[in-house]
């Protein structure tokens, strides 16, 4: 598989050495333009089409995490590259595909690209496929508290649950949803067990609603009744798992 790269680092020396190392020992990585400063960094980034970002963790007039806030949410793959490793959590905390230090060594970057091509290939392939979830049928029920007592809510009626601060919304097939005062927290103890996942902080999904996913660093989920959802990058393994 073909990857799109830039380069983002400050020092040229550096830029030409990671160029060549590319060149010459992973062959599928086409560099499409290389960045000394974040500014030079979100032009590249917004107007180019890329696979991942070899991305220096100190820049002049900022960092590369600033870089990533400002680029908010994105559809590659992030490769930090550093002299210091105490920047390792942080990278971590920033869905970081791969952390290399420098003096780059050519075996963890062969790693790094062969860990983004799996990742490609991965979502390329679900992206071709027909989804089939591995659960074919929801069975259940709930029960959430009312004024009066309790409702009985059928899982299979229930299309996603969305967090409202201490509060929950679910909603339903029929298009109705409810609100109840309880934590998407406590609706994903009970409901991970009958297919449903967590994909963001905000949302849990039942999988067998789940109609499209369209990739990206975390990528979207479409359900059957056209709703689109985001998925939080750390939350993409767990909901893939559930397709075959």
């Amino acid at each position: 598989m073909n990857l799109k790269t830039i380069i983002v680092e400050d020092e040229k020396t550096s830029r030409e050495i990671l160029k060549n190392y590319l060149a010459k020992y992973c062959p599928n990585v086409e560099v499409l333009g290389e960045a000394e400063n974040i500014e030079e960094a979100l032009v590249l980034i917004r107007n180019t089409k890329l696979d991942m970002v070899f991305l220096d963790v100190e820049m002049p007039y900022g960092n590369a995490f600033d870089l990533l806030e400002k680029l908010g949410e994105v559809d590659f793959e992030t490769i930090f590259v550093t002299a210091y490793d105490h920047y390792a959590i942080e990278a971590l905390n920033n869905h970081a595909s791969y952390y290399l230090l420098k003096p780059i060594s050519i075996d963890e970057l062969i790693k790094a690209v062969d860990y983004v091509v799996e990742t490609k290939k991965r979502e390329q392939e679900l992206q071709n496929a027909v989804l089939k979830p591995i659960i074919t049928s929801v069975d259940g029920k709930i029960t959430i508290p009312t004024q009066d007592g309790f409702e009985v809510i059928e899982l299979s009626n229930m299309l996603y649950c969305k967090a409202d601060d201490n509060y929950t919304q679910l909603f339903l097939v029929d298009g109705h949803k409810k609100l109840v005062s309880k934590t998407l927290k406590y609706f994903e103890n009970i409901l991970s067990e009958s297919g449903f996942v967590r994909i963001h902080k905000s949302y849990m999904v039942n999988v067998n609603y789940i109609k499209t996913y369209k990739k990206g660093k975390g990528g979207t989920v479409v359900l059957n009744n056209d709703k689109e959802l985001s998925v939080a990058p750390s939350r993409k393994a767990a909901l893939l798992s559930f397709f075959q």
